[in-house]
């Protein structure tokens, strides 16, 4: 909202500037004969109606992107730009005919006086300050309208001097100075419209600015997680740079983790460029430092499949692989079998078919039926039994936060406990699924039991 408010001010205040001055070497001009002071009160006139343009347009082109402008409206400027460089092309080419006719026919030099010098200062002073206004304007809200008029008013000081130029030349003599001051502002016009006109049909053939492609890849690269950037497209569309990428991403990494690069890949493109619009589509690849394990989920994963315990093992050259595969309960076998046969081809087809694959098919764990606590004196028989099972070995000490819940398919107990920081995983797991397998003996409503094993307190 700032940036509108600030290009609109500038462009607003610049019109009643360029009207200003334009009358004004336009009636000196006339009244002491001068083409060149006319000419360049003709540029100041065009500058005017791309002035009043500028200012028409950049109250619409930060409007948000719509549903017919996906892209928003910041092409309007370019195109503005372009009218305004055909109307100087226009113009200085009437500019040079009638120069080119004066210096011709010999026609006698304009009147000097005081009058015609103090309004081309005066005109210097005010282009002077609106070019750096503009300029200042277009570079922090990167308005190409903006930057457009800073050019114009940047070059009418040039054309202003050589105004001066030519009167003096006129006041000493020398006819054709006047007429060849105003093929001097001629050529500055075609000068100025030239290089207008390269920049601005560079961004409506949405040609990526200088640097911005490696600027964005070195951006998204450094997020972690991209592997590489296959493809990048920048495009300026206003002052926003829109950036379409193709990005690897390791294929084992979950949705959730994919999203979490795109988003710190949208961070990084802004904080390089400012606004900027991102598309990122990632594709999933393979690693070179992916594990067996690692692609034996992978194909479960694409699949649908819930697997676990996978174990795998390297037999003299042959590779030989175990799963738990978890199906629906209700699942008829040949069904069932015939997913996990469908598994086996997968893993064969990925490794090879001498790897030897055996499935393991579990009903798949249901989601816990709603339960409600068990009372406290039913918490404290559970927890007195879990702390004489870990007693007999010693290794696990210290069970609390005990909780015990009451369900239709039975009761689901949860416990916390401790071990020796320099115990094993396995060693630890070992030691819990014996006390695990005692309680579920020891008290048959027990349907499930959830351990969670810690190192001492510090």
């Amino acid at each position: 909202m700032t940036s509108q408010h600030d290009k609109t001010s500038v462009a607003a205040i610049s019109i009643f500037a360029s009207g200003g001055m334009a009358a004004a070497k336009f009636a000196v001009g006339i009244a002491i004969g001068s083409l060149a002071l006319i000419s360049e009160a003709l540029h100041s006139s065009i500058d005017l109606v791309a002035t009043i343009i500028t200012w028409a347009v950049v109250r619409v082109s930060d409007k948000p992107a719509d549903d017919e402008h996906h892209y928003g409206h910041g092409k309007l400027e370019s195109i503005s730009a372009l009218g305004v460089t055909a109307l100087l092309y226009v113009l200085a080419g009437g500019i040079l005919v009638e120069s080119y006719s004066r210096l011709r026919e010999g026609t006698p030099p304009p009147t000097i006086s005081a009058v015609p010098f103090v309004v081309l200062v005066i005109d210097i002073l005010v282009n002077l300050w609106r070019a750096r206004a503009l300029h200042r304007a277009a570079r922090e809200t990167r308005s190409q309208a903006l930057a457009a008029d800073a050019l114009h008013f940047a070059s009418d000081v040039m054309g202003s001097f050589a105004v001066i130029v030519g009167l003096i030349l006129a006041g000493l003599g020398f006819w054709w100075g006047d007429a060849a001051a105003a093929g001097a502002v001629a050529v500055m016009i075609a000068l100025l419209g030239l290089r207008m006109a390269g920049s601005t049909v560079q961004t409506l053939v949405d040609r990526a600015p200088e640097g911005a492609q490696e600027k964005a890849t070195a951006a998204i690269r450094s997020v972690p997680g991209v592997i590489d950037v296959e493809r990048l497209r920048v495009r300026m569309v206003g002052a926003t740079t829109f950036i379409d990428t193709i990005a690897k991403v390791p294929r084992t990494y979950p949705i959730d983790r994919v999203e979490e690069i795109k988003r710190k890949a949208h961070a990084a493109v802004e904080q390089a460029f400012g606004d900027a619009d991102l598309s990122f589509t990632p594709v999933p690849v393979a690693r070179d430092n992916e594990t067996v394990r690692d692609r034996i989920m992978v194909i479960a994963r694409n699949s649908g499949l819930a697997i676990h315990h996978v174990t795998v093992h390297d037999l003299g050259g042959k590779l030989i692989v175990s799963i738990d595969l978890e199906v629906d309960g209700g699942m008829q076998l040949d069904a069932a079998h015939d997913v996990a046969n469908t598994l086996e081809r997968n893993i064969q087809e990925e490794f090879g078919e001498d790897v030897e694959v055996d499935v393991h098919i579990e009903p798949l764990e249901p989601e816990l039926p709603f339960g409600v606590d068990a009372t406290p004196e039913r918490v404290r028989t559970i927890a007195d039994a879990l702390t004489e099972y870990a007693a007999g070995g010693g290794e696990i000490h210290d069970i609390h936060n005990v909780r015990v819940r009451n369900t239709d398919a039975g009761e689901i107990v949860n416990f916390h406990c401790r071990a020796t920081p320099s115990m094993s995983v396995i060693k630890v797991h070992e030691h819990v699924d014996a006390i695990e397998r005692a309680l579920r003996r020891a008290f048959p409503s027990v349907k499930r039991v959830i351990s969670h094993a810690e190192p001492p307190r510090a």
